[in-house]
C-alpha cells in the first residue's frame, strides 16, 4: 500500500483493521449457524456484524486509546472536535445473509468533524478501496493497486446512475424526483450501498444517490469520492456525511442531479 505523511499511520492502521474484519466476515459468510436478529429499525444484524465491530474496537483501544469510536452495532456518536473512528462492520448485511458477495467493512477516521481517512474492504469482490486527506484515492483488485479518479462525463444524458433500493425513495424522499433523474440519465442500475459510491470514485459510473443513510454508511465513501476528485453531499446539496442521505458525483453532474432531485417548493 502506498502511504505518505499526514494520516499515513492512521491509514496503515485502517488497513490492519480491515484485515482483521476480512478474516471474520469471510469465515462467517455462508455459515449454516449464522445467528441473525432484527434491530428496532427492522434491519438485520448477524453475529458476524457484532464480532467484526468488537474486534475492530479492541484493536483501536490498543492502538488509538484516546480516540472516540462510533459504530453501527455498538453505538457512539461522532464529536465535532477531536478524532473519531466510524465503523460499519458489514455494509450490505442483507446481501451477506442471502449469499450475495456484495458487502464490505467500512472504516473511517473523522478529525474535527471531517472524514480524513476511508477504508472500504469487500473481500468476496476481491477489492479494497482507501483514501486519506490530500493523498488521493486508491483501489486494489486482481489487476493490482492503482490510483482512481471520477469520470469526466459532462451531461446527464451520457451518465450512469446507481442507487440502493428504488422503494426507499417513496418512503424517504420522492420516488417521482428520483425517476426524473433516472429519465435524464443514459443508464441506471442498483449496485447498492458502498459499491455505488466506490464505482463513482473509480469513474466506472457517474452518479450514486441514496435517500436514506447513516453516518457510518458514508463517512468512508465521502473521503474516497472527494479524494478521487468528486463531490459528496446529501440529496439537498449540503456537504458532509451526516445529512441522512447521499449524492456522489463528478463535479460536472452534481448540480444538475440536485436540481432534478429537489422537490418543488423546497
Amino acid at each position: 500500500m502506498v502511504t505518505v505523511p499526514g494520516y499515513a499511520n492512521d491509514l496503515t492502521l485502517a488497513a490492519q483493521l480491515a484485515d482483521a474484519a476480512d478474516k471474520i466476515t469471510t469465515a462467517r459468510f455462508g455459515a449454516l449457524d449464522l445467528a441473525v436478529r432484527r434491530k428496532p429499525d427492522r434491519t438485520p444484524v448477524t453475529d458476524a456484524d457484532t464480532a467484526v465491530e468488537d474486534a475492530v474496537r479492541a484493536l483501536l483501544s490498543e492502538h488509538r486509546p484516546a480516540d472516540t469510536v462510533a459504530g453501527e452495532e455498538r453505538g457512539g456518536s461522532v464529536p465535532d472536535t477531536g478524532r473519531a473512528w466510524v465503523l460499519d462492520p458489514i455494509d450490505g448485511t442483507k446481501s451477506f445473509l442471502r449469499g450475495v458477495p456484495v458487502w464490505a467493512t467500512l472504516i473511517a477516521l473523522v478529525d474535527g468533524g471531517e472524514p480524513v481517512v476511508g477504508m472500504i474492504s469487500a473481500p468476496l469482490l476481491g477489492r479494497r478501496w482507501w483514501a486519506s486527506d490530500g493523498d488521493g484515492a486508491w483501489v486494489r483488485d486482481h489487476a493490482g493497486e492503482r490510483r482512481i479518479s471520477v469520470s469526466a462525463v459532462a451531461e446527464l444524458s451520457d451518465a450512469y446512475l446507481s442507487t440502493t433500493d428504488l422503494g426507499s425513495w417513496a418512503e424517504h424522499h420522492s420516488r417521482e424526483r428520483y425517476l426524473a433523474l433516472v429519465d435524464a440519465c443514459w443508464e441506471t442500475r442498483a449496485f447498492g450501498d458502498f459499491w455505488s459510491h466506490c464505482l463513482v470514485a473509480e469513474g466506472a459510473i457517474d452518479l450514486a444517490a441514496e435517500p436514506i443513510v447513516n453516518p457510518w454508511d458514508v463517512a468512508a465513501a465521502q473521503v474516497l469520492v472527494t479524494e478521487a476528485g468528486g463531490v459528496f453531499s446529501d440529496i439537498h446539496g449540503r456537504p458532509g456525511f451526516t445529512g441522512g442521505s447521499a449524492l456522489s458525483a463528478n463535479s460536472l453532474l452534481h448540480s444538475p442531479a440536485l436540481e432534478l432531485l429537489r422537490e418543488p417548493g423546497k
